[in-house]
């Protein structure tokens, strides 16, 4: 599930809309939000918002060439489709593994996965993002498993999945992404293999324009503020949206701490021929510097090790 803001504001910046639940301010705060806080914004975000994103997002994720619609596995705004990079694997190498498709949003890359002869289970915080999955399912005629599930609490066995895989999803929006690397390290089995993408921490020090406004650095990249959204009611504020922000190394401590092994760090550049700005990804920023990070990682132990 790739997620981008079309802005990220600084801490010097504000906007304020107005809906019918009150102000809804738009900044980066000097903060950080509890698991509880996060967990909630995060559900009430994408439960709204399931169906526009789905609109407006759709083409672009679920149908690469020879796919069932509805059904691909596109690793970032970049264009990085599996079925050309090939970081899980080459053709047939997933026939009969167990993978998890961790904040899965609308499943287009978990039923990609299953056309690739895995065994797949998708999960998902938002019954919205869900709702969609099972739509989507449907209609592509290939239907996986979906849970509604936390990212930092996993209800799976441990020891019970060969491979974890995310496209943006749950790591860049929960308080604690540590936690979420100590659970998907516990349901790996040994030789197991988790990959996930991220927004490209060095994004951060940017404001979020595809234009050349974009290419001027705004804050510091060490500046682990969340970025949250509030919500402002007649009784008080409350947190709706959250991106929280991860230096490189910050990343990797999380990654080493949970017991998993770096292989690789992949920061695609912009698809040749690939001309659909997203947000704040554009041809133009893309050719100058990544603003996606691709971790492969693994659990040691097992024939994989």
């Amino acid at each position: 599930m790739i997620v981008v803001r079309d802005h990220h504001l600084t801490c010097t910046d504000a906007a304020i809309a107005h809906n019918g639940q009150g102000a809804r301010e738009h900044r980066a705060v000097d903060e950080r939000l509890t698991p509880e806080q996060a967990r909630s914004a995060s559900r009430e975000w994408w439960d709204d918002e399931a169906d526009a994103y789905a609109e407006e997002h759709g083409d672009f994720l679920g149908g690469g060439p020879g796919t069932p619609v509805g059904t691909d596995l596109v690793w970032c705004p970049e264009g990085l489709r599996e079925a050309d990079a090939r970081l899980l694997g080459s053709p047939g190498s997933l026939a009969g593994c167990t993978v998890l498709e961790v904040g899965c949003g609308g499943a287009q890359a978990a039923r990609w996965l299953a056309t690739e002869g895995a065994r797949v289970v998708g999960f998902d915080l938002s019954a919205g993002m869900l709702r969609r999955g099972q739509e989507y399912g449907r209609r592509a005629g290939v239907v996986v498993p979906l849970v509604q599930a936390d990212a930092m609490a996993l209800p799976f066995a441990t020891a019970s999945v060969d491979l974890a895989v995310s496209a943006f999803g749950a790591v860049p929006h929960v308080a604690d992404s540590s936690r979420v690397m100590r659970e998907v390290a516990r349901v790996l089995r040994p030789g197991g293999r988790w990959v996930f993408s991220t927004t490209h921490p060095m994004r951060w020090c940017f404001a979020d324009d595809p234009g050349p406004a974009g290419l001027t650095v705004r804050t510091s990249y060490f500046d682990r503020s969340d970025y949250v959204e509030w919500t402002h009611t007649e009784t008080g504020r409350r947190p709706s949206y959250v991106e929280t922000h991860r230096t490189l190394g910050d990343r990797v401590r999380e990654i080493t701490a949970a017991g998993l092994v770096l292989d690789d760090l992949v920061e695609p550049p912009w698809v040749e021929g690939a001309s659909q700005p997203w947000g704040q990804w554009s041809p133009l920023r893309g050719r100058l510097f990544p603003g996606t990070a691709i971790y492969l990682t693994r659990k040691p132990g097992g024939s994989a090790s």
